[in-house]
């Protein structure tokens, strides 16, 4: 395969990532994670001002690869809603920029890791 077609073909599945971002629906909102606890458990710092502790679902842990300072989407719980959640979804470095770039991350500015 030549250089010019991986080019080619590393541009196209970055605009298929940018194009399909999943945003929060619902109750579901934007996080970063502080720190991870261990046993699929981390510690995220919520958009609406809460910090919850979040677990990785068991039909995501094998999936969902999560390091400190990403951009998580965060379902908070029925009941200790203020407290605990479970993480629906991990943004790509491509996909953070983008939103950066939409203003769709409204409240990131109070964050230093971004």
């Amino acid at each position: 395969m030549g250089k010019k077609k991986e080019e080619m073909e590393a541009q196209q599945k970055l605009q298929m990532e940018i194009s399909r971002i999943h945003m929060p629906r619902g109750k579901e909102v934007f996080a970063i994670l502080v720190a991870r606890l261990g046993g699929s458990r981390i510690k995220a710092k919520c958009l609406d001002g809460k910090e919850r502790i979040c677990r990785i679902p068991g039909r995501l842990k094998r999936k969902l690869w999560v390091r400190e300072g990403d951009l998580i989407i965060v379902e908070p719980w029925e009941f200790n809603a203020d407290d605990r959640g479970d993480i629906l979804y991990k943004y790509s470095n491509a996909q953070v920029e983008y939103l950066k770039r939409r203003d769709l991350l409204k409240g990131l500015d109070a964050f230093e890791e971004f």
